[in-house]
Parts: C-alpha cells; sequence; structure tokens
C-alpha cells in the first residue's frame, strides 16, 4: 500500500492484454516523469486463466482484427513472429494461460521493486513481438540474463505452490479493485482512498493530467 513518502500508482495489466502493450510505452513514460513523486506497483489481472488448458486459436482469429486497432490507436507494432501465431490459427501451438507469466512478474519485482513497470513491460515485449510463448519455461531466459537473477532460484520458484499463491493473491487484488478490463491504473493516496486514473488505453497526456489533479488536491497535502 502507499507508503509515507508517495501516493502509490498501481497499473493493474495482463502479460496477454495486446491494449497493455500498446499503453507499455505511455506507463513506462508515466513512471519517468512522475517517479519522484510516486511509487509504482504493477498487478497481473490473471485475464487467461481456463480450467483447461485451450488452444489459442480462436483467441487469434480475433486478434487478426485487434491488433490492427491496437497499432492505429497507439502506433505500437507487433512483431512478425507474434503474428505467425495470429495469422496461422490452425498451426499454432500456443495454449495461453495468464498463470505463468504472473508468477514470473512476482519473482522479478521480489528481486527488483522498483523495477515493476519495465519488468511488465519486457514480458509484453517477449510475447507480442519477440513472438515468446509464455507458457514455455524458457521465454523467461532472456530476462534472467538481462536482470542478473539466478536461474536455478527463478525456475524453483516458478514451479512452486509459494508463487503461484502470490501471482493468484495479485489477481485477487485486481477484482477487488473492480478491474472490468486492462489495462486500468489507480493512484492511491491514502489506506482507503483510490483514485481509477485510467481505464482502457489512455494517452500519455490525459493520464498525466489525472495525476496532477489529484496530486494537487490540498486533502492529500
Amino acid at each position: 500500500m502507499a507508503s509515507a513518502a508517495n501516493p502509490l500508482l498501481y497499473y493493474c495489466y495482463d502479460a496477454y492484454c495486446g491494449w497493455c502493450y500498446g499503453f507499455s510505452p505511455v506507463i513506462r513514460k508515466i513512471e519517468e516523469t512522475f517517479r519522484d513523486r510516486l511509487d509504482f506497483d504493477v498487478l497481473s489481472g490473471g485475464m487467461i486463466l481456463p480450467e483447461t488448458p485451450t488452444h489459442f486459436g480462436p483467441m487469434a482469429r480475433y486478434v487478426q482484427t485487434a491488433y490492427k486497432q491496437v497499432e492505429t490507436l497507439t502506433g505500437i507494432r507487433f512483431g512478425d513472429d507474434f503474428l505467425w501465431h495470429v495469422n496461422n490459427p490452425d498451426e499454432t501451438d500456443w495454449y495461453p494461460d495468464s498463470t505463468k507469466p504472473g508468477i514470473a512478474l512476482c519473482i522479478f519485482k521480489e528481486y527488483f521493486p522498483g523495477r515493476a513497470i519495465e519488468m511488465a513491460s519486457d514480458l509484453q515485449v517477449a510475447l507480442n513481438s519477440e513472438g515468446r510463448d509464455l507458457t514455455d519455461d524458457e521465454a523467461y531466459r532472456h530476462l534472467l540474463e538481462r536482470y542478473g537473477i539466478p536461474e536455478d532460484d527463478f525456475y524453483t520458484k516458478l514451479k512452486s505452490e509459494e508463487y503461484k499463491d502470490k501471482a493468484y493473491y495479485e489477481f485477487a487484488l485486481c477484482k477487488q479493485l473492480q478491474v472490468k478490463g486492462f489495462p486500468c491504473v489507480f493512484l492511491q493516496v491514502s489506506d482507503s482512498k483510490f483514485y481509477m486514473i485510467a481505464q482502457g488505453y489512455t494517452d500519455f497526456e490525459t493520464v498525466a493530467a489525472r495525476i496532477e489533479k489529484v496530486l494537487a488536491d490540498p486533502e492529500i497535502n
């Protein structure tokens, strides 16, 4: 929860959310702009939690149209390796599930809590630009090298019930915050007071203006 020093911005996202991928440059710029005035955390939302593994094919057919809308509005670009799976729904071997990237983010944050926004962005690049299968343990190895995280420790935690519980706790927090879709941004200024700053893709200027408005409220100063 919010520290005594700064209000806390919660970025509720999911690694599989294409609109969150489009929002990544916005939230990274927000962090850069407000890093001296806000603390930041990322909560994984658990957008895809099938009871049994479900093939990517039906979702891929939806994404064939949706990704173009994301690109047009946000300026982000999806990578060819990701789009192969989108455009070949009968051939892809993907079975998406938000659990493993949610666990991975919990582990990453334990090592570098101040880099949560960066790490969430890297997970989305791994999927949407590089076409890595986030249900595959190997999808995270390049990030371990980048962040200097010990492989043995990471993979032990990735398979543990303890860290699965941590991920599901974050999923539950997003529900408690009544998040209906991703991305979603909240600013917590006290133990019980939250402001919704963004719901769905929102441009930098709008998000920044809303944050400034909250920070200017004399009740929180």
